[in-house]
């Protein structure tokens, strides 16, 4: 979370290679746009409430129709359920849990992780994610929990974005800053008792990534950050990080002030964004129809 106009951050995409081990991924083209999404999202305003400072979203499985937000650094440690029309209804206390700095949400089968992944200043060196069974619509406090704790093995960084392979459980965090967003993976199975490690295995053409989804079939992932969407298309039983050794294509983006969420929906109808409210502007949720 950095609280400044992201339109002046990540206007150009580095290319510079990380060293002989670590290649950087494909150079982007100049000009690529990907066909079935809508161009325009459809505006959704937010009611009954709001989570000024959102910076995750997953759209629930156990409950349709619904989608999970959470709050960054500084934040009491609830994650909160919005309806697909802009409707805030519950709010989850993660009993026993710490808000360093969650930065993402993600949805793997029946399993909800929290990324407590953020930095800012590289000064933290232990992070972790929180995993738990999906909560049901009228939870009011989630006690039971795994808790995967990780260092890098290269030192501290800050990441706003995650995915988990559904069919490997790797953990895959996805770097912020530096002159490439980086990938490392947290290999499963996980350690709930000690120090995991997340390995450096492969870094991207561009930097600041905040968001990551992966469709439901696994077929799809969009990459965000401040002022883009990159997306990527894999096979169902390709690697994540293989589908992210590809060109992207870059989707149509309707620019938000501080937007640090993306999501595909469960049904796989179309993905949403969602920004933190910035300068005094009520952020709306934001769907992007498929064609």
């Amino acid at each position: 979370m950095v609280k400044l106009l992201p339109i002046i951050f990540w206007l150009l995409a580095c290319q510079r290679s990380l060293g002989p081990d670590v290649p950087a991924g494909p150079v982007i083209p100049d000009t690529v746009a990907a066909g079935g999404f809508e161009k325009s999202p459809e505006v959704i305003s937010i009611k009954n409430g709001m989570v000024p400072e959102a910076s995750g979203i997953a759209d629930s499985k156990r409950n349709a129709g619904y989608l999970w937000v959470e709050q960054d650094r500084g934040n009491p440690t609830y994650i909160y359920l919005l309806k697909h029309d802009g409707t805030l209804t519950d709010s989850i206390f993660i009993e026993g849990s710490t808000n360093q700095d969650w930065e993402d949400i993600f949805l793997a089968g029946d399993q909800l992780y929290i990324g407590d992944i953020g930095d800012n200043l590289a000064a933290y060196g232990e992070y972790r994610f929180y995993q738990m069974t999906e909560p049901a619509l009228g939870t009011k406090k989630v006690s039971i929990f795994k808790t995967i704790s990780f260092k890098y093995a290269d030192g501290a960084h800050d990441a706003e974005a995650f995915l988990v392979d559904p069919a490997t459980k790797d953990i895959f965090v996805i770097t912020k800053q530096g002159d490439n967003s980086k990938i490392y993976k947290i290999a499963y199975p996980q350690s709930y008792t000690g120090w995991n490690e997340a390995v450096l295995i492969g870094s991207l053409p561009y930097t600041g990534v905040v968001s990551a989804t992966l469709s439901i079939d696994a077929k799809e992932i969009i990459l965000k950050t401040y002022n883009k969407l990159y997306y990527y298309t894999k096979e169902p039983t390709q690697s994540i990080p293989a589908g992210l050794s590809k060109a992207p294509a870059t989707l149509d983006y309707k620019l938000e002030l501080q937007g640090e969420a993306v999501t595909f929906r469960v049904d796989n109808k179309g993905f949403y964004t969602l920004s933190e409210r910035l300068m005094g502007v009520v952020p709306s949720l934001n769907y992007y129809r498929r064609k």
